[in-house]
């Protein structure tokens, strides 16, 4: 059954690009298929000649109502689903994925469903990762697997507190290591943003007596070096828990790149993203 049929586009698949027509029944793509052979009858028809059909984007690491401490210790808040949504699909990104933040005295269900509320004002569909920090409790990481099974099943993990102000994330080894093997048991996969700490503060401590703050000097802090230890450090760690899956976040260095086709190479489950500015400002 097809509700739905654009035809005349230039239509993007993982095989290439061809004059195809697309079915879709509700919201689902059921059919994609050389042209003039989908019934058009009793049929919703858009003419997308001229133009590039392309499914929609999947954005998986976004950050609405993110809390963003300043150096003066006041704080912002990044901007809410509703908006971010919006512009996300200006640009033909109809999936985001947010984080739901637990934080201390809060259940994991707690958390996520706060951040369901907020989401209610979103244009997109969505998904939440569930943001971890400090030094979390044995009874909430033994909360994971229900919120595994609830469809939540990948969690955020901060090694660092990328920051002077506003500290609190990062999670140290000990605790990695137990939300780790908690993960793996029950097919979780941990989203990491790995950098060293040490190296991390030291250099935001050094560069603010030397008076050289600005952005510019960015890349002195959040390192090529602290890049590579903390990557090797955590995948490291995952050969020691069995079947450990871990998507790293803000590849931005070819010893990240590195750390992570090594590990792929012998068989583990681990994935990367990056941003197009790390390809771009160098």
């Amino acid at each position: 059954m097809i509700d739905l049929l654009i035809r005349g586009g230039q239509v993007v698949t993982p095989e290439g690009v061809g004059a195809w027509d697309v079915g879709v029944d509700g919201e689902r793509i059921v059919a994609v298929a050389a042209a003039g052979m989908l019934p058009a009858e009793s049929t919703r028809v858009i003419d997308a000649t001229g133009k590039l059909v392309i499914p929609g984007g999947i954005d998986p690491h976004v950050h609405t109502g993110w809390p963003i401490p300043a150096r003066d210790g006041s704080m912002t808040v990044s901007a809410g689903p509703g908006q971010v949504s919006a512009a996300a699909l200006c640009g033909g990104t109809t999936t985001l994925a947010d984080f739901a933040i637990w934080e201390p005295g809060m259940s994991l269900a707690q958390a996520i469903a706060k951040k369901q509320e907020v989401w209610r004002e979103g244009y997109t569909d969505y998904a939440l990762h569930v943001m971890l920090q400090g030094a979390v409790p044995h009874e909430v990481i033994a909360q994971m697997p229900e919120a595994i099974s609830a469809g939540f099943p990948s969690f955020k993990i901060f090694t660092t507190d990328v920051r002077p102000q506003g500290k609190g994330r990062m999670i140290r080894l000990g605790h990695l290591w137990a939300i780790m093997e908690a993960s793996s048991r029950h097919g979780g996969i941990l989203s990491i943003h790995a950098e060293d700490d040490d190296l991390v503060m030291y250099m935001y401590e050094r560069l603010e007596r030397e008076g050289r703050t600005d952005i510019a000097h960015m890349p002195l802090v959040h390192s090529i070096m602290s890049e590579d230890i903390a990557f090797r450090r955590v995948l490291r760690l995952a050969r020691y828990v069995e079947g450990a899956a871990v998507y790293l976040v803000h590849v931005s260095s070819k010893a990240g790149t590195d750390a992570v086709a090594e590990a792929r190479a012998d068989g583990l489950p681990v994935y990367a993203e990056t941003l197009h500015h790390y390809a771009t400002f160098t």
